[in-house]
């Protein structure tokens, strides 16, 4: 039986206590002004338990994901997911920014591998991977429950704060996915949020296999709020299927002619594609939530939430 541990989150609460969760996403970009972050987590406040932040997406230097967890926590009370790499930091760099997180109250950190360098805006930077993901949340664990690093030494005060996993249900051969995810369960991971995904029988089956494990599962959707977007994820994201009804509708909607009208039927399409596929799920599988990546469409998480 897993150990009982201590809550520190608004997010392992309600999880906790069974209620269905939403989660959003804002992405810190190249700037030091915070604006854009604060706005975009006031949109999302009222409809999401915590929002990730970000952490060096496609491997593009931003604002530190700390920082800006701090800065959204701070400003608009909701409370951050905060996504932390291996890809740029060594195993001091880790524990540093976990104990600076926990000193500036983030509650949530996700454990992430990153995109490779080569594929970001900076190629020439030498990526580090000094620890992978599993050990990274060993690492955490053993700060937050033993008071130590990875290599034995103390920690002063406490680290308070839970450690999150990612998910891929795309994954071929599911698998080694499951095989993976399973070692970071072990280890002490206590929730997941997944990779977007389109497809509602594959979500099944990466349900029904989370379930043996025990660890309350957040499942990724990308409503697309143009079919441009819709189109990108298609050609350029590897592992995500986009239905063809999904494209042509989207498609269609794209073509209205007013602003607003088109405005209004994408939403459309995303709300019945996306709110059809949570009350599926909800009814048939073990789900603990949805994290919504809304990146500049967070209105669509309000129309979601009332919709389910």
């Amino acid at each position: 039986m897993a150990m009982a541990r201590a809550v520190y989150s608004k997010l392992m609460r309600a999880v906790g206590e069974g209620r269905f969760v939403f989660t959003g996403e804002v992405e810190p970009l190249k700037t030091a002004d915070a604006e854009g972050i604060v706005r975009a987590a006031e949109r999302l406040r009222d409809w999401t338990v915590a929002c990730n932040v970000t952490d060096n997406p496609r491997a593009r230097a931003y604002m530190s994901s700390v920082a800006a967890s701090h800065i959204m926590q701070s400003r608009t009370g909701v409370e951050a997911v905060c996504q932390m790499t291996v890809r740029d930091r060594n195993r001091i760099a880790l524990q540093s920014d976990i104990l600076g997180a926990a000193a500036l109250g983030i509650r949530n950190v996700l454990t992430m591998s990153g995109d490779h360098t080569t594929f970001g805006d900076n190629p020439q930077a030498m990526p580090v991977y000094d620890i992978d993901t599993a050990h990274f949340v060993r690492m955490v664990r053993l700060m937050v429950d033993e008071g130590c690093d990875l290599a034995g030494n103390r920690v002063a005060g406490e680290v308070g704060l839970h450690v999150g996993i990612t998910g891929n249900p795309n994954a071929e051969p599911l698998e080694m996915e499951i095989m993976k995810i399973e070692k970071k369960v072990e280890l002490g991971a206590e929730f997941m949020q997944t990779q977007a995904t389109f497809d509602i029988e594959r979500a099944k089956e990466f349900l029904r296999e989370m379930g043996r494990l025990e660890i309350p599962v957040i499942l990724g959707i990308f409503p697309c709020r143009s079919y441009a977007t819709a189109e990108y994820l298609r050609s350029s994201v590897p592992g995500i299927t986009v239905p063809d009804e999904f494209m042509e509708q989207m498609k269609r909607a794209d073509a209205a002619q007013d602003r607003s009208r088109q405005r209004e039927k994408i939403d459309d399409v995303n709300i019945e594609f996306f709110s059809s596929m949570i009350k599926e799920l909800r009814k048939t599988e073990r789900l603990a939530g949805m994290h919504v990546m809304t990146i500049g469409y967070e209105r669509i998480v309000k129309a979601l939430a009332e919709k389910v």
